[in-house]
């Protein structure tokens, strides 16, 4: 099976926008959806810069984190 990062796609360096509409949205309708809780360091740099990210978009920083993982998912999916 051939390996594929995500840096080496091309799509990586393209921007995007999440739309909070949406992502408040979904928070309603799975938030009773089971999850299960796993834990990733990151440095206080990355963590800060997620809280100032989700700010800006309206949503709490650890749904972003779960949106970046399941974009990230997503994007592995489609090139695979």
């Amino acid at each position: 099976m051939k390996k594929a990062y995500v840096k080496s796609l091309k799509e990586y360096d393209q921007p995007f926008e999440f739309d909070s509409k949406r992502i408040l949205a979904a928070m309603k309708r799975f938030k009773d959806s089971p999850k299960r809780p796993t834990s990733v360091a990151l440095d206080e740099t990355t963590i800060q810069e997620l809280k100032a990210i989700a700010e800006v978009q309206g949503i709490p920083y650890q749904v972003l984190i779960r949106m970046f993982i399941l974009d990230g998912l997503n994007r592995l999916k489609k090139s695979a």
